[in-house]
C-alpha cells in the first residue's frame, strides 16, 4: 500500500521542533519566527498556540513528571514554561542556562536523551535568511544538573540530533557542512567520540534539518528546499532506503507519532526568498509507511 499524505494544519513561518507526546497523543511543535510554542491534538484535531515576546523558539521538550512544564528555547536561553497547552499566554517562564553570552546567536534546534540531558546547538547569529547566517560561530552543548557543556565548535546552524541506544550512536546534523554525522555516544557520561559521515548531500541547494529514527535504527531526515524526507541506513553510509515527497519545498523536522507510533509528522517553513512549494509552512502526516518510531524522550530538569 501506497503511503498517505495529509496536510493538518498551515499558516506557519517556520514549524519546527516536532515532539510528540505519547501519555497526551498530541504533536508539540514551534514557530521560531512567530515566537511561538504549539499544541496539535489529532484526534480532535485541535491546534493550539501561545507566544513569548520576540523570541527565537526553536524547541518544546516536556519535563519528565511535571505538568505543564516545558523545556523551551528563547534565542540563546533554555527555559522552563509553563503552559496549560490551552491558553494563548503562558503561566511562567524561568531561564536555565545562557550560551554564546554576549554574540547574536540563538539555539536552533534540539533533542533530549534517556538521561533526561537537553542537545541543543546554536547557529551564528539569529538570520532571517540562510544567506545572512554567520558560519562556524556556533556550538553544540548539552544541559545537565546545571551544567552546559560544550561537545562540538565551529557548527554554522546546528540542527538534527537523534540517539541510537541499542547501537550507542548519536546522529548529527550542521546544515551548513551538508552531512550527516554519526558518534559514539556514551549514555552514561555523557560524552560523544569518533566521528564518522554517513550521509552527504550531494546538491548544495538542498540542507540536511531536522531527523528522527525509527524502530529499527533508521534515520528519517528533514531536507530543507528539496521537498523531501529520506529514510537513510546509518549503517550502509551514503544510503538512501526511501523518498517522501511533501507538498511544500522547505521541510525542517519530523517525528514519529500517533497511537502505534507509526505516523510520521513533518514540518515546514514558509521563507519568501526561496521555492516554497504548493502548501508552505504547514505540518503534515504521514501514514501507511510500514514503519514505527520510538517514544521521544523527555527532559529531567
Amino acid at each position: 500500500m501506497a503511503h498517505v499524505i495529509e496536510k493538518l494544519v498551515e499558516g506557519f513561518k517556520v514549524a519546527e521542533g516536532p515532539h510528540w507526546d505519547d501519555k497526551k497523543q498530541c504533536l508539540y511543535f514551534v514557530d521560531i519566527i512567530e515566537s511561538s510554542i504549539c499544541k496539535y491534538v489529532p484526534s480532535t484535531k485541535k491546534l493550539t498556540k501561545a507566544k513569548i515576546g520576540d523570541y527565537n523558539v526553536s524547541l518544546i521538550i516536556p519535563v519528565k513528571d511535571k505538568i505543564n512544564k516545558f523545556v523551551v528555547s528563547l534565542n540563546n536561553f533554555v527555559a522552563v514554561v509553563e503552559w496549560d497547552g490551552e491558553s494563548p499566554n503562558v503561566s511562567s517562564v524561568e531561564k536555565l542556562y545562557e550560551v554564546d553570552a554576549g554574540t547574536p546567536n540563538a539555539i536552533n534546534d534540539g533533542k533530549c536523551d534517556k538521561r533526561g540531558r537537553l542537545w541543543a546547538g546554536t547557529m551564528g547569529g539569529t538570520p532571517k535568511t540562510l544567506n545572512e547566517l554567520v558560519p562556524d560561530a556556533g556550538t553544540l552543548y548539552s544541559f545537565s544538573n546545571n551544567t552546559t557543556t560544550p561537545h562540538i565548535t565551529g557548527v554554522s546552524l546546528s540542527n538534527g540530533i537523534a540517539f541510537d541506544y541499542k547501537r550507542g550512536k548519536m546522529y548529527y546534523t550542521d546544515t551548513f557542512k551538508f552531512k550527516v554525522d554519526q558518534y559514539d555516544f556514551d549514555i552514561i557520561e555523557g560524552k560523544i567520540s569518533n566521528m564518522k559521515t554517513i550521509f552527504t548531500i550531494t546538491n548544495q541547494e538542498h540542507f540536511c534539518d531536522g531527523m528522527t529514527l525509527d524502530a529499527d535504527g533508521n534515520i528519517w531526515l528533514a531536507v530543507f528546499a528539496s521537498s523531501k524526507v529520506y529514510q537513510i541506513d546509518p549503517s550502509k553510509p551514503e544510503t538512501v532506503l526511501r523518498v517522501v515527497k511533501l507538498p511544500a519545498a522547505q521541510i525542517t523536522s519530523v517525528a514519529f507519532g500517533g497511537p502505534n507510533l507509526d505516523e510520521l509528522y513533518v514540518t515546514s517553513a514558509h521563507f519568501t526568498d526561496r521555492p516554497t512549494g504548493e502548501s508552505p509552512g504547514s505540518v503534515f502526516r504521514v501514514t501507511g509507511l510500514n514503519v514505527k518510531g520510538l517514544p521521544a524522550d523527555e527532559a529531567v530538569i
